[in-house]
């Protein structure tokens, strides 16, 4: 059962990136709503809402925006959740190991020793994710259009 599940969640997230290159706009502004969307469904709390937000602020295509986060809502938050907490730890210059115990245990009671380096380490990897995303989706939108 749990392998259907993964064939079921693999054909979505195949379906997504299909519709992803017919969205009918221009290359800029599929390519920013898609940055976007990466970057909030990587981010903790975050998520489909907040993208369609900044894709209206930014004045980005709110389809992209909806599938970025879609596609990186669940899947990516084992690696990057590690990666942030190992960022962000590096930055206040903390063990990373004593700030990933605080995380795991500190859920509805967060402390500050905890909750300054992970969330710097989730905005780092959102913001590098959703830049990389961009920069992708900008080529490939680019590319197929010639």
């Amino acid at each position: 059962m749990n392998k259907r599940l993964e064939v079921l969640s693999l054909k979505v997230k195949a379906f997504f990136v299909q519709k992803l290159f017919k969205i009918n706009d221009t290359p800029q502004r599929v390519a920013i709503g898609f940055g976007l969307g990466v970057f909030t469904g990587i981010f903790p709390g975050a998520g489909p809402l907040a993208a369609l937000f900044l894709a209206f602020v930014f004045r980005a295509n709110r389809a992209s925006a909806l599938i970025g986060s879609l596609l990186t809502n669940t899947w990516l938050s084992v690696v990057t959740s590690l990666l942030a907490i190992k960022t962000g730890s590096a930055i206040f210059k903390v063990d990373w190991q004593t700030v990933r115990a605080g995380f795991s245990s500190s859920v509805g009671n967060w402390q500050w020793q905890v909750f300054l380096p992970v969330i710097s380490g989730y905005i780092i990897i959102a913001l590098a994710l959703g830049i990389i995303a961009y920069i992708a989706a900008l080529l490939i939108l680019k590319w197929r259009k010639r």
